[in-house]
């Protein structure tokens, strides 16, 4: 882990991003006191699988019936 000042993270910023990146941590501090620390974010995608849903989710007919004049001029 690496300790860093405000000043010096200022100026090297990319790098440290790099850095985190990485899996390393970085911890900026202000003076000798640390304040933040930066970290990856990790990826918040989740497993999906095509079809998944299959079977479950219903549309009927009226689905593709037009819209009632009133609602029209809403979208509108």
């Amino acid at each position: 882990m690496e300790t860093i000042t405000i000043h010096k993270a200022k100026t090297q910023l990319s790098r440290l991003i790099e850095k985190a990146c990485r899996g390393e941590e970085v911890v900026i501090a202000r003076g000798s006191k640390p304040v933040v620390r930066i970290v990856a974010i990790e990826d918040v995608r989740g497993d999906r699988k095509p079809g998944a849903l299959k079977g479950k989710l219903k549309v009927g007919p009226e689905f593709f019936d037009p819209l009632p004049d009133d609602e029209l001029e809403r979208w509108e």
